[in-house]
């Protein structure tokens, strides 16, 4: 362990291991002679027979500080388990209960944090009574409100990760995605805090007992123990010093603990909502996509953002379409609200959103379409959970959807591995995403895709981290899986080679909008807007004079937060006129543009 390697993980792991022997074993070895009376021996001082002395009865001080560490550790331990369990549900409120009931509990978390701690413990210890049991529920209830902020703020980010947006996909329920795919990923830093917060839980016990409100008569812990030699104290201080000492120590071994394993470099494993819909004609038999005025708007600071603006198009069966742009253009937005990973409060309209005959605006929609949609993410350092070995995560899909059992799902992950090139498919099953290297893991996602059936495959931009060579094998296994699964595939990428190789039709997204169609052999040579031009420009190639600057668009991709009232590309378009700066041009036979096939 790393922690060891430092003195104070030393020190604090050592510490902790004598505190926790004598929780253990003091009773056992020590008492009988901490309950022993000897009435020749009251209040006697320290000796070679009794360490730190005697109290009133003649009892043996020593003993009763290690027999009391039990019952301090062990209420220490629960009022800490209390506060983990109960902040890890008030951290998850959001997911669990949906995000109006979750932003109201974390209003009020919020309030709590902003009370002292101390207040909130005395508070809780008046409502519960004086004793161990109300002690425990008090500190447990008053550190709830910490706990829980750390675990929102974890999960946040967490559920922020493409193997959420996977499970959610794949209708996995709330309480299963985080027990399966968030917990695992934020109880590391959880558990650290957990132990740091353990130390303060024993000190905050100790001065309830001390000031009468924790454990009582005939129990002790070493908060009563200084509560019983504060009389004394100035005759005969060690009576209360020496259990205050126990309580520092004990504290100490748990926070040099926590700030050890937090300190130290941890092991980290970097991997790779709902509209109107309105009635429109149905798509055709052979189309497995058809997307009609798809609008996507998302609020913003000043305003609603369209990020997508009017929308049409169509898959069929078994065809490649590829969407280019640049950057901000809508293309992976597009893929988002077709896969249903846009939430409320984002916005996704159409006229019809349809995939294999399901309307996906409708409510469940994704849930009844199961495995008939596949997504293979961006990026492959974050498809996978990093706390699950690949085969389960694999399996998962075909267990939900499927009904298999955990065997035949894995002999399924394992079979699936094995299509899409990955050897010793069996072994790599059985192993974690950072053991993969990129090119497997997104072979492994794609294979992901292939557990079930899919009629439509999309990929946003899967070849985006990948150097050229394992890129180029990437898009041999996509080609290959359409020809042997007869599954559709919605490619976005902003390499125009990359969709001209692959796809059987284009479509130019620029500002949220399609600004032209046509087939991918043609993009090259029979591109008529000025844009798509200019996105095969600035693509060298073998034939590129190398001693002449490489082709550049000018200027910068228009802001979506201020879309120009006419044609969005005018800006930067050196055949733009007032007629283009003010009229938005329709898209007719494959074109938005009015200078549609002039020579710039």
């Amino acid at each position: 362990m790393r922690a060891l390697r430092r003195p104070v993980g030393l020190t604090g792991l050592a510490l902790l291991a004598l505190v926790l022997a004598a929780a253990a074993f003091g009773p056992v070895l020590w008492g009988e002679r901490a309950t022993a009376v000897d009435t020749a021996n009251l209040l006697a001082g320290p000796s070679a027979e009794h360490w730190i002395g005697t109290d009133n009865l003649g009892r043996d001080l020593f003993a009763r500080v290690l027999v009391a560490a039990r019952l301090s550790i062990l209420l220490a331990l629960a009022a800490t388990a209390i506060s983990m369990v109960l902040g890890f549900l008030l951290g998850a409120a959001p997911m669990l209960a949906g995000r109006r009931i979750g932003r109201l509990i974390t209003a009020a978390v919020n309030v709590l944090v902003a009370f002292p701690g101390l207040l909130l413990v005395l508070f809780f210890a008046v409502v519960f009574g004086v004793g161990a049991r109300g002690a425990a529920l008090a500190v447990g209830l008053a550190g709830a409100p910490a706990f829980a902020r750390l675990c929102h703020t974890l999960i946040a980010g967490v559920s922020e990760r493409d193997y959420v947006a996977a499970a959610r996909i794949a209708g996995v329920g709330r309480v299963r995605m985080l027990l399966r795919h968030v917990l695992p990923n934020i109880a590391e830093p959880v558990i650290v805090y957990a132990t740091m917060a353990a130390g303060a839980v024993l000190l905050t016990f100790a001065g309830l007992s001390f000031l009468g409100l924790g454990v009582q008569a005939p129990d002790y812990d070493w908060g009563k123990l200084m509560q019983d030699g504060l009389n004394g104290i100035y005759v005969h201080p060690l009576a209360a010093l020496g259990p205050g000492i126990a309580v520092v120590l004990a504290g100490l071994a748990f926070n040099l603990t926590g700030e050890a394993f937090a300190a130290g470099p941890r092991r980290t494993h970097v991997l790779p909502g709902g509209g109107r819909s309105a009635p429109a004609a149905a798509p055709a038999a052979n189309t497995v996509l058809s997307a009609d005025d798809l609008t996507v708007t998302i609020p913003g600071p000043n305003g609603p953002i369209h990020a997508v603006r009017g929308v049409t198009f169509t898959v069929g069966d078994g065809e490649a379409v590829g969407v280019v742009g640049e950057s901000g253009s809508g293309k992976s937005v597009t893929a988002l609200a077709v896969a249903g990973l846009l939430e409320p409060p984002i916005r996704v309209e159409a006229g019809h959103l349809v995939v294999a005959g399901e309307d996906l605006l409708a409510p469940g929609a994704h849930r009844r379409l199961g495995t008939a949609l596949a997504v293979v993410f961006q990026d492959p350092m974050t498809t996978f959970n990093p706390a699950h070995r690949v085969g389960p995560q694999l399996a998962e899909v075909s267990r939900f959807h499927q009904g298999m059992g955990r065997k035949a799902a894995f002999a399924r992950a394992v079979d699936r591995l094995r299509a899409v090139r990955i050897g010793d498919p069996a072994r790599r099953a059985r192993q974690y995403p950072f053991e993969f290297s990129g090119g497997m893991r997104q072979r492994a996602m794609i294979g992901m895709g292939l557990m079930g059936d899919p009629r439509l495959i999309v990929a946003d931009e899967p070849t985006t981290a990948l150097d050229v060579t394992v890129q180029r094998q990437v898009l041999e296994l996509l080609a290959d899986v359409r020809r042997d699964t007869g599954a559709a595939l919605l490619l976005i990428s902003h390499d125009v080679s990359v969709v001209t190789d692959v796809c059987d039709r284009v479509l130019v997204m620029y500002a949220g909008r399609v600004v032209e169609e046509l087939p991918a052999k043609d993009l090259r040579a029979l591109a008529r807007h000025p844009y798509t031009r200019a996105l095969v420009a600035a693509v060298p190639d073998m034939d590129t004079d190398l001693d002449r600057p490489l082709a550049v668009i000018p200027g910068l991709p228009v802001d979506p937060v201020d879309v120009p009232a006419g044609c969005a590309f005018a800006p930067r378009c050196p055949l733009a006129d007032d007629h283009c700066r003010t009229v938005a041009p329709p898209l007719l036979d494959g074109v938005a543009c009015h200078k549609a096939g002039e020579a710039p």
